[in-house]
């Protein structure tokens, strides 16, 4: 072990590293990856770069902690919105969630998921692929809650898991869209309600 080694060892970090995180997601969150820069990051957050560097990684590592981040905080209705016991109630759980946490007023407009990374160029390749991930795991979540439902017989039996949870995905996408251009919560619920008039119901079993 080096001296350099030896002096860090039990020192305090000197700043709240939860804190902080949140506040980078605040940044990314409002600005994108690309958009924030590492002043950007490093001001909000009151530390210093080196600090950064050394409690967090570099920037794609950041981002992907405020992801995570994310994921448990404001988009956690997602974990919730799966464990409500109709394939509907999921469905309408899931998108009223998305209206709740895209349009918070302590928060920025949209969603971290959807905007932090559509356009990139080389720079932020990673982030976008770590967001194309994040969406593709949702969506996959949903689906298998959904094929669940089709077989337990709370969806028609000829029900496409797949498409339903595309569909339902492709809503709270568009939710978070719409939400990040103004549209406020009573638009997008009635937005929800349109969408769920046309949701597959099981059909009785001949008697």
């Amino acid at each position: 072990m080096d001296r350099a080694q030896r002096s860090g060892m039990g020192r305090p970090r000197g700043f709240d590293a939860d804190e902080a995180l949140e506040r980078a997601l605040q940044v990314f969150w409002r600005q994108g990856y690309e958009g924030a820069t590492l002043t950007d990051l490093t001001n909000a957050m009151g530390i210093t770069r080196t600090s950064m560097y050394a409690a967090y990684g570099n920037k794609e590592a950041l981002f992907r902690k405020a992801l995570e981040r994310y994921t448990e905080g404001p988009a956690s209705y997602m974990a919730r919105a799966l464990e409500k016991p109709t394939a509907r109630a999921v469905a309408e759980y899931l998108l009223n969630g998305a209206v709740q946490a895209t349009t918070r007023p302590d928060c920025p407009a949209g969603c971290l998921g959807v905007q932090g990374a559509l356009a990139t160029g080389e720079p932020g390749q990673a982030a976008h692929d770590a967001l194309v991930t994040w969406r593709r795991s949702g969506e996959d979540a949903i689906c298998e809650r959904f094929a669940r439902a089709r077989d337990e017989g709370d969806l028609p039996a000829d029900s496409d898991p797949a498409r339903l949870a595309r569909y339902i995905a492709t809503l709270a996408y568009g939710i978070s869209v719409q939400a990040a251009t103004g549209v406020p919560r009573e638009g997008l619920r009635q937005i929800i309600d349109t969408a769920l008039q046309t949701w597959p119901k099981s059909r009785p079993e001949p008697s």
